[in-house]
């Protein structure tokens, strides 16, 4: 392996009350694992005799990654499962000589997802390969290292600047959700925060941040949420749509999934809770709190409201134990415990073969991709409770 919401409606009627934190369920742990152990079998039934978990040409060795992470995290299956161990083999069958780890497309996606799989097994016997891993995505990040696509150099003011697209002949230009998916990787493979790569990077994610006060784009409102890309010459880009302010200037709607992914990405790179880039990206999480849809979308058209749903979970799922806060307080002054209403939702959401099947905008009509994607979020939102127990 990327709206004016629909406010939450409260569901606490005085104030008092909602002032109270409310605790997650006692049996919140439990029923997360009963999702991820109902989840993973559906997955290994779904897995081909090379090891892969695509079922299709077309379908990215990303695909297998995800798979794989969340088997290696599972204690129930582990790095030394014979599905892992095929699954591995599968992903360095398809690493080539630059380091990279894809077929013939999305190459920057597909081995950012490898690289976080391969470090999530914790065995040295990969360390070479990750290494190289990280080498070709340090090397595919738009700089001053690199050249456009139609030659042109890249300067610091170009849009496109500290980002990652997808990779490739076709990778289109540099966006939020390539560039955390990459941040990611290279976090989990160990490079530090003070690395260029970060640092570089965050120049990218301040140019589709909604938060005028460093974002100095035209289209740029103040709501702290993030957009997907800043388009070619810097115009912008959301797959939530655009509107016009009271003035008549063109905006552009920030949306969960990239505004999740522009937070963890932040974190990644060493920014405190106290920057105000973080702190406007915070309170779009507070504006917007809801796991019903993917917010932000909606305001596009309703038939937009769980397109990536399940990628939005698994982003919000990481960007907020990154983050550290185990509760969401809400405007209406209401207390989540993300992990427990994640996991609720989740288990909701599972299908009798423990499956999940979202839309078919980004591929979850695939039921393999967004299983993948709710295991993620829900060993996230495990891995918390366990570090962050519920009061």
């Amino acid at each position: 392996m990327s709206r004016p919401l629909t406010p939450l409606i409260a569901v606490l009627l005085a104030v008092p009350l909602a002032a109270h934190a409310q605790p997650a369920q006692p049996d919140a742990a439990a029923a997360g694992q009963r999702v991820v152990d109902r989840a993973l079998a559906y997955l290994l039934t779904q897995q081909q005799a090379n090891g892969s978990f695509q079922k299709a040409d077309r379908e990215p060795p990303a695909v297998t990654a995800l798979v794989l992470k969340g088997l290696v995290q599972s204690p129930a299956h582990g790095p030394q499962s014979p599905a892992a161990k095929k699954a591995v083999e599968y992903l360095a069958s398809v690493q080539r000589d630059n380091g990279g780890i894809y077929k013939d497309m999305l190459a920057n996606y597909n081995t950012a997802i490898a690289v976080s799989a391969l470090a999530a097994t914790r065995d040295p016997a990969h360390t070479e390969r990750i290494a190289k891993a990280v080498a070709y995505l340090k090397g595919a990040q738009w700089t001053d290292a690199i050249a456009g696509p139609n030659g042109e150099k890249i300067t610091p003011d170009h849009p496109q600047y500290g980002g990652w697209n997808y990779g490739g002949a076709r990778g289109g230009t540099a966006d939020v959700s390539n560039t955390a998916i990459v941040l990611e990787a290279l976090k989990d493979s160990g490079l530090k925060p003070d690395d260029a790569a970060y640092q570089n990077a965050v120049k990218f994610i301040n140019r589709l941040q909604n938060h005028s006060e460093t974002n100095r784009a035209p289209w740029a409102g103040d709501d702290g949420g993030f957009i997907y890309n800043p388009g070619r010459t810097g115009e912008g880009s959301s797959a939530a749509g655009e509107y016009a302010s009271a003035d008549g200037r063109r905006l552009l709607r920030s949306y969960g999934s990239m505004t999740y992914a522009g937070l963890k990405s932040m974190v990644y790179a060493g920014l405190t809770k106290d920057d105000p880039r973080v702190k406007a990206a915070w309170d779009w999480v507070r504006s917007n709190w809801t796991l019903d849809e993917h917010p932000g979308m909606a305001a596009n058209g309703p038939q937009h409201a769980r397109d990536g749903l399940f990628y939005y979970y698994q982003t919000l799922a990481r960007a907020l134990s990154v983050y550290g806060e185990p509760t969401v307080v809400d405007k209406k002054n209401a207390r989540h415990d993300w992990r427990a209403e994640l996991i609720a939702k989740l288990a909701s959401l599972q299908k009798e073969d423990g499956s999940f099947t979202g839309t078919a905008k980004w591929m979850e009509d695939n039921a393999t991709i967004s299983t993948a994607f709710a295991v993620l979020a829900a060993q996230d939102a495990l891995a918390d409770l366990k570090e962050r127990p519920a009061k």
